[in-house]
């Protein structure tokens, strides 16, 4: 099946589920926020196929911390342009959405074993802003960040999402964004993929798809490739947290694929509830 064909299915099947979905979005270069190509237009697509949430939390990439997890309860979290040498248009980008600190500080609650605190002082990264401006462009469903301890194994990841699954069934969708490969050492603008990006690639869909998630936890096990492939991790655990969150009951989607400027990968996932 197609990736159209596969979309067009799973924004028939979304209607007959009163759970929200749970997703995980490759978002790559900072550029496809403003860029119009097949990244940017699989965002906006899979934003029409959704269900409208109440709420959305991020977990990104680039909200890093190191001893502690943190959850974002600002009124109005700020757009954060956590990047440099790109076009000025792409600094002024603004996503105006607000967040939900009730609900953020309830999140805290739930994550009472795992020792979340809460914040005022981040916002929105371009994690999660370059790809909600395609999602829901309106900005008009509240939005809050968890950011991500650099220290903690990925089955604690994992577990974080199994405890936040619970939102879903609460209107709340919640978005893993990152990269499954993401080695920015490597680039190549010409964008041949290397081999080693193929296969881990190829070897994290195998696993996803036949819900062998322990295998994607145990990352030492990977050795070479997974060093290839992610040198830091911060772009890969999104993607355990949101597997996390799935249950044995969710039916499993790609909206995208493929390996941008050689060494990152554009895998999209969205887990629903059938």
């Amino acid at each position: 099946m197609s990736l159209k064909s596969s979309l067009q299915e799973l924004k028939s099947r979304l209607k007959l589920s009163g759970r929200m979905p749970t997703l995980f979005l490759g978002h790559g270069s900072p550029m496809n926020a403003i860029e119009d190509n097949k990244y940017s237009q699989s965002w906006k697509n899979l934003g029409r196929s959704l269900p409208k949430p109440q709420a959305i939390l991020v977990i990104s990439a680039h909200w890093m911390t190191k001893g502690t997890t943190l959850v974002d309860v600002s009124s109005v979290p700020k757009t954060i342009h956590d990047f440099y040498g790109f076009p000025e248009q792409l600094n002024k980008q603004q996503y105006p959405a607000n967040g939900h600190p009730i609900l953020a500080k309830e999140v805290s609650g739930i994550l009472t074993d795992f020792n979340v605190k809460t914040d005022e002082s981040w916002g929105l990264d371009h994690g999660a802003w370059s790809v909600l401006d395609s999602l829901f462009p309106e900005a008009d469903v509240p939005v809050f960040q968890l950011s991500i301890d650099l220290t903690k194994d990925m089955q604690w990841h994992f577990n974080i999402g199994k405890e936040l699954s619970e939102l879903r069934d609460r209107g709340v969708l919640i978005l893993g964004s990152g990269n499954i490969v993401h080695n920015l050492r490597a680039l190549r603008f010409d964008g041949k993929a290397y081999d080693w990006a193929i296969e881990f690639d190829d070897f994290v869909k195998q696993k996803l798809d036949e819900r062998n998630f322990s295998s994607l936890l145990d990352i030492h096990s990977m050795g070479r490739l997974m060093n290839m492939s992610n040198p830091t991790l911060e772009h890969y655990i999104p993607a355990i947290t949101i597997a996390g969150a799935s249950n044995s009951k969710d039916e499993l989607f790609y909206t995208t694929e493929g390996i941008d400027l050689g060494s990152l990968s554009m895998r999209s996932f969205i887990f629903h509830s059938t």
